[in-house]
């Protein structure tokens, strides 16, 4: 059971909070590199509880700030991005993308102590076609985090940004459980009506499978498995991975680099962040499962990725149009034909609403956790000892100095003979065997 405190201990991500203080060890994707544009207009932007401006200079260099000018305390979202700084419109002073302050109009030049005065300015680099920021206070920056997915051409990668309204932890929480899957996302369906050549199929056959759960040195991992005929078994591996990033098993093993980051904006907000390779065969780059007669199961199955416009407001990026506002767009008329188990079309979708409507953050006394939910313990369990020992002792978390560390995760399924081997060590031989094209 996770008590009040400890909620509070892994969901408050602001300056100063045990879990706010080991996101700032690593760096973290904030917005689309396209969001910004030479000497273009500012973005608003929410991160780890701290409300920023993004924008790209004259030279093409992103900065991220704090948006108050350290004058007067006004927004330099207002600002003018112009001739290699943000320059306040109260009065006049200007700074660089690394919080320089470049110029004093408003003081005459005996007066002017621009040297003494910086703008709280955050470290940026571009990657896979994001901003990643680092908020922590070491004199040289982490490497960004080695996730194979990373290593490959941009042209193959495919970057998506959504935001969810609730908290990080929540998220991840979801994207952990697989026993979920056979229910939300297929519980309307029966085996006889999928082909058994299909591995949705062992899903749908067996919905409550068994697990194998540890740690690992990225975070944790677990082996969700079932019966796959006589002799076999299909597995479904998934990762964990410090600091709030998860690997799920939507695709063949062999082939499936991704990396899902669900990246908190504040202590209610979450900005799910999904890299994934192109090339790879996994949810994305199939067609969703159907039937025998060829019919899709549960509607489109890419119901729901609808965005509202952005605005300029805080949280005003990437948020879905199907929300709790409008019931997440479920249907009662095929929830209760059995159409779609849930009544809510598309697995993202039918996810969002579930993690959303438990509310902002999870009360955790009403919490009855399962053996089925002992991916969810041990990542808790595992993240906490994190944050105690960074705040104890300076205990640097996982992945924080070791980037290499990810290099040893992959999820996905697969198919084994039932010939005795340990589940650990299935995994290493199946994640030696797969496709590593980044390292060619």
């Amino acid at each position: 059971m996770t008590t009040a405190s400890e909620g509070a201990e892994l969901t408050e991500v602001g300056p100063g909070t045990p879990m706010g203080t080991l996101m700032r060890h690593y760096w973290l994707p904030a917005l689309y590199s396209s969001e910004l544009e030479r000497d273009g207009p500012p973005v608003r932007l929410m991160l780890l509880g701290e409300r920023l401006i993004a924008f790209r200079d004259s030279a093409g260099k992103v900065g991220v700030m704090d948006h108050r000018c350290p004058h007067r305390c006004a927004s330099l979202f207002l600002g003018r991005n112009e001739q290699g700084g943000i320059r306040c419109i109260y009065h006049g002073w200007k700074f660089d993308t690394a919080g320089n302050c470049l110029d004093m109009p408003s003081l005459t030049e005996d007066q002017d102590f621009r040297h003494k005065v910086h703008a709280r300015a955050y470290r940026t680099v571009e990657r896979a076609g994001l901003v990643w920021v680092y908020m922590g206070e070491r004199p040289e920056p982490p490497a960004l985090p080695a996730f194979e997915v990373l290593d490959l051409p941009a042209d193959e990668i495919n970057v998506s940004l959504i935001q969810r309204d609730c908290n990080w932890l929540q998220a991840m929480d979801g994207e952990l459980d697989t026993a979920h899957f056979g229910f939300l996302h297929a519980g309307h369906v029966d085996p006889d009506d999928v082909p058994d050549t299909d591995p949705f199929y062992y899903t749908i056959t067996n919905r409550a499978p068994q697990y194998q759960v540890r740690d690992a040195p990225w975070g944790t991992q677990y082996a969700g498995y079932r019966a796959a005929g006589p002799g076999r078994t299909y597995w479904r591996f998934a990762n964990y991975l410090f600091p709030c990033w998860a690997q799920a098993p939507n695709g063949e093993f062999m082939s499936h680099m991704h990396a899902r980051g669900w990246v908190p904006l504040d202590d209610h907000h979450t900005m799910f962040v999904f890299i994934w390779w192109k090339k790879a065969v996994s949810a994305m780059s199939l067609p969703q499962p159907a039937y025998k007669d060829g019919t899709p199961i549960g509607g489109t199955g890419r119901g729901g990725l609808k965005f509202l416009p952005n605005t300029t407001d805080w949280l005003g990026r990437w948020r879905m149009a199907h929300n709790a506002g409008n019931d997440w767009g479920m249907d009662r008329d095929k929830q209760r034909a059995n159409a779609i188990y849930s009544g809510i079309d598309g697995v993202h979708l039918q996810d969002q609403a579930i993690t959303e409507s438990i509310g902002p953050v999870t009360d955790f006394a009403w919490e009855h956790l399962a053996p089925s939910d002992q991916m969810i313990t041990r990542t808790r369990r595992r993240i906490l000892r994190a944050t105690r020992a960074l705040r104890d002792d300076g205990t640097l978390p996982p992945g924080a100095d070791e980037p290499e560390v990810y290099r040893g995760a992959r999820s996905g399924y697969f198919i084994t003979p039932d010939d005795g081997t340990p589940w650990q060590e299935v995994y290493d031989r199946t994640l030696a065997g797969a496709m590593h094209p980044g390292s060619a």
